[in-house]
């Protein structure tokens, strides 16, 4: 059983992490990373939110009629997301701001709604509660990577502390939404290598 709580974890760090893998999320991941601290931000209430939701749909899976489940679903997804938003804006105001529309739209996260359905609502809750962890770990540090990238060469800082010295001319292109497609396609690129 302990063998396989960690597979469940550990393969969302790699094998199935969202944006690489799976390919999933991809909209927030391209609209919330021009700074590590609002990655850093989203990627927490994405952990929390899929943690929970998974527990809680695996635990009631056997109750919800199979022609609702979805609708359960994500019900249980917009309480943990309301959790979150709530919480946001009364602890990190400033990370809430600048993720704005991206923290209610959590709810409709594909990452969110698969993972309740492919797996959730299949498997018991120790098991769920280790997917829930391990993809939403994974989407955070494909976040924290991505936006790293982009703060580091579009703004030239990390964490907002200046990495070159002064002459440095920031690629103002890297925070922008072009700049998003791109180093997500060099991103997968790299993955894919990686992978063979």
């Amino acid at each position: 059983m302990l063998k396989r709580v960690f597979r469940e974890f550990i393969k969302g760090l790699w094998e199935e992490i969202p944006p690489f893998r799976l390919v999933l999320g991809l909209c927030p991941t391209l609209a919330v990373t021009k700074r590590v601290e609002d990655a850093i931000g989203m990627g927490l209430a994405v952990i929390f939110v899929l943690t929970c939701s998974n527990v809680i749909v695996s635990s009631v899976r056997n109750f919800i009629p199979k022609q609702v489940r979805i609708a359960c679903f994500i019900v249980v997804i917009a309480t943990f997301v309301t959790i979150v938003e709530l919480v946001m804006q009364a602890f990190t105001y400033h990370i809430y701001q600048a993720l704005g529309i991206f923290i209610p739209l959590i709810v409709v996260n594909c990452i969110l709604l698969g993972r309740a359905e492919a797996f959730a609502s299949k498997n018991g809750i120790i098991y769920s509660f280790a997917d829930g962890l391990g993809i939403g770990i994974g989407y955070t540090l494909s976040l924290t990577a991505l936006a790293a990238i982009r703060e580091i060469f579009g703004y030239g800082t990390f964490f907002n502390i200046p990495v070159f010295g002064p002459s440095f001319k920031p690629f103002s292109f890297m925070v922008k939404a072009p700049g998003a497609f791109v180093c997500l396609g060099l991103m997968l690129c790299i993955m894919n290598m990686f992978k063979k």
